[in-house]
């Protein structure tokens, strides 16, 4: 195996990046920060684009989802092609997909033309985002810088969090909810002639194929268990339809383990799922998303709905929770050098968890100052244990699987934001008034986000774990 150009390097001692390592990152963050803000910018955008489109409140969960959906389906695959054929020839050919499917975004006529772009977003963020940490495991060797650039790397989802609610609303208040997407051009653009210019070639492996049919079953289990969610609200539970769908969804997960049992080159090689960091670190990673998320899109609904607000208001009133996770990324990457990661991220899921339960226990019609703090221990919580999670499983796996366990680690977290959005949905479907709902979905993630700090207690190390490359 030749390497096409070697990884760039930081200095040990904590030196400032060289030009050669300063541009993978800023790459990697641009592209990084289209996929996430196209996550959260919709939110405030959906209620515009669901009146003017007249979709439904399962289309628009499907505009929202439909993009997850296909995003988490295809990280396994997208891990695995950059394994095969080079990160750097990956992340390029996601980042020109995401551009072009969002101008495909911006220039639909109908929920479902919308919905078909987004599918195609979806598949341009599954090849970035698997590529973009495996560039960075490349780039930067060292641990302690590593930690620095997954922090950086994970800070870039906090701003783009932050930045994608205000924007939504003033883009829909202004020139239209279209330009949500239209904004996307200029930087994946930009992303890509860095990245063509600056990124030097990644290694190939090209004696390990593609496991197409685990492929298919890992699209089955996403999209069998995002459609039970969203239809769930609408048909009852006990329909037959949800629970012939439920039935299919863990017959998929099983044909997904057993073929991966007995493929001569796996996608996921269970052995992987062996190691108690990398498996806990990936189902953490799940929890908080799936928390955290749900809490984004049904606070969304509420500010919009329930109170009256515009788009460009309900982005103001989510901006404390979201402007939270820009700066607990890094800082919890400078404190990891001094306590270790699993103080910071049980620290984290415990303080989401203590603002979703305020959210719930808040009253029906609470004053929106009893929100913010809520909604901004959510937002930090999440953000702050982050990068601990994302160092764990990435540490934890061989450098020739780098792109696999980050394919790993995103194909959980985006699980977890469409399966929250979905059950978000389908709790406010269901209940008897849309604040019950609202209420109930807060202390589903509140739980969930107990449940990530406890097996953040049994899963992360000490100290994370250095695994050599091999």
């Amino acid at each position: 195996m030749v390497r096409a150009g070697g990884p760039p390097t930081q200095g040990q001692d904590g030196s400032a990046p060289s030009g050669r390592s300063l541009a993978p990152l800023l790459a990697v963050c641009a592209g990084y920060f289209m996929v996430i803000l196209d996550v959260t910018v919709i939110n405030v955008a959906v209620p515009v684009v669901g009146r003017e489109l007249s979709a439904s409140l399962t289309g628009i969960q499907w505009i929202t989802n439909g993009y997850t959906l296909i995003f988490a389906g295809l990280l396994l695959t997208g891990g695995a092609l950059g394994d095969r054929l080079g990160n750097r020839r990956i992340f390029c050919t996601g980042v020109a997909v995401f551009t072009v499917a969002s101008a495909g975004c911006g220039l639909a006529w109908s929920t479902g033309t919308l919905v078909a772009a987004r599918l195609l977003e979806g598949l341009g963020a599954a090849l970035i985002v698997p590529a973009s940490l495996a560039l960075l495991q490349h780039a930067f060797p060292s641990p302690t810088e590593r930690s620095r650039a997954f922090g950086l790397w994970g800070s870039m989802a906090g701003i783009a969090a932050s930045a994608g609610p205000l924007l939504g609303g003033l883009l829909v208040t202004t020139v239209g909810w279209r330009w949500v997407f239209f904004i996307n051009l200029p930087v994946g653009c930009a992303c890509l002639l860095l990245t063509l210019r600056r990124v030097p070639a990644s290694a190939r492996r090209t004696d390990r194929p593609v496991d197409w049919p685990a492929q298919c079953a890992v699209i089955a289990v996403v999209a069998l268990l995002t459609a039970v969610l969203n239809e769930a609200g609408r048909r009852g539970w006990t329909d037959p339809l949800i629970l012939t769908g439920a039935g299919l969804c863990l017959l998929a997960a099983a044909v997904f383990v057993l073929r991966e049992h007995l493929a001569r080159t796996p996608m996921l090689p269970l052995r992987l799922l062996h190691s108690r960091p990398m498996s806990g670190g990936a189902a953490i990673g799940l929890l908080f998303n799936f928390a955290f998320y749900g809490m984004i899109f049904t606070a969304s609904l509420y500010f919009q709905h329930q109170r009256g607000l515009t788009a460009l208001r309900t982005g103001f009133a989510l901006f404390p929770a979201v402007a939270m996770t820009m700066f607990a990324s890094v800082l919890s990457g400078r404190l990891a050098r001094r306590t270790g990661h699993r103080p910071l991220v049980v620290t984290g899921m415990l303080l989401g968890a203590a603002g979703l339960a305020g959210w719930a226990a808040a009253g029906s019609d609470p004053a929106y100052p009893l929100l913010v703090v809520p909604m901004m221990a959510a937002g930090f919580g999440t953000s702050f244990a982050l990068t601990g999670s994302t160092t764990t499983v990435m540490s934890a796996a061989p450098d020739t699987y780098s792109g696999t366990a980050s394919a790993l680690f995103n194909t959980t977290r985006q699980v977890g934001s469409a399966a929250g959005v979905a059950l978000g949905g389908s709790l406010l479907a269901a209940a008897a008034s849309f604040t019950a709902g609202l209420r109930t979905s807060m202390a589903v993630g509140a739980a969930a986000y107990v449940a990530a700090a406890a097996l953040a207690l049994f899963c992360i190390p000490r100290k994370t774990p250095r695994h050599s490359p091999g």
